[in-house]
């Protein structure tokens, strides 16, 4: 019988909180959703956005049986100034230990990430992105590059202006998108086309997570009457025993829901990743 690995995705905060840096993170959706529990006693964002290490889940994944795909601080970013040297490598450590998983880690702050990434170790399972909204942050791909890590990918979320000049050497995978939330910025239909085209003639997987909405992919995910779903092999899932097709994982969504269904926040009970 075929049988093939299905990782789930799931959201990994050691991290939470952080500050503006870029454009992009004008209208944060991990913010918004923070801010509405501050002052609520026991909740776990009783603090709001503000920026809190959380060591106790430090080991989280270890414990996780199942390879999953895990998106490292959907709610933070792990290369923030104010995150010590030691604690970044902590959760390097616990991604090197925990090589049934996959880990994706994205930061807009390349100058640290590149302070950081040569005293980090880079296991197979461990990829990593920087977020690129338009051309005044391109040059977060420089550093990009020269980071040993096995996959490096683009996040072109939320998408605020044409990319088709991105110097996409170096890089395996772009995933684009909308804004989210009530007081999103729509991308333009060219901008997407043009970057979808520019990732075609270089050679790199395109993914298209939709036009935002209340939530992102809620205006849909069809650009030119199709879902635009590549990925890198090192992406995608494993087939363990033989099998003729793989099962895709679904990418990384922006609402925070930590096993909740899609579309409610946790009560104050609910501890979240």
């Amino acid at each position: 019988m075929n049988r093939a690995v299905v990782r789930r995705w799931e959201s990994w905060n050691p991290v939470t909180g952080c500050t503006p840096v870029s454009a992009g993170c004008a209208h944060c959706y991990a913010q918004r959703f923070a801010e509405r529990w501050r002052g609520l006693p026991g909740h776990p964002y009783e603090h709001g956005f503000e920026l809190m290490l959380r060591p106790e889940r430090l080991e989280l994944p270890l414990r996780w049986r199942a390879p999953r795909h895990v998106f490292v601080t959907s709610m933070g970013d792990l290369f923030h100034d104010a995150v010590p040297d030691e604690y970044v490598a902590a959760v390097f450590a616990v991604m090197a230990r925990a090589d049934r998983h996959v880990f994706h880690v994205l930061t807009k702050r390349h100058e640290r990430l590149g302070e950081l990434a040569g005293a980090l170790p880079w296991p197979a399972n461990v990829h990593l992105g920087v977020t690129v909204e338009h051309m005044a942050t391109a040059d977060r791909l420089e550093v990009l590059r020269a980071v040993p890590a096995a996959l490096r990918h683009v996040s072109a979320e939320p998408l605020l202006g044409p990319l088709d000049e991105l110097d996409l050497a170096g890089i395996d995978w772009l995933i684009a998108g909308g804004e989210s939330g009530p007081s999103r910025r729509p991308p333009r239909v060219e901008w997407l086309r043009g970057l979808r085209d520019h990732c075609r003639d270089a050679g790199v997987a395109f993914t298209f997570k939709g036009w935002g909405g209340t939530v992102q992919g809620a205006l849909g995910r069809t650009l030119d009457g199709r879902e635009w779903d590549e990925r890198p092999a090192a992406a995608r899932d494993e087939t363990v025993a033989g099998g003729e097709s793989e099962r895709q994982a679904t990418l990384w969504d922006d609402s925070p829901t930590w096993s909740e269904p899609a579309g409610r926040l946790p009560s104050p009970s609910v501890s979240t990743s």
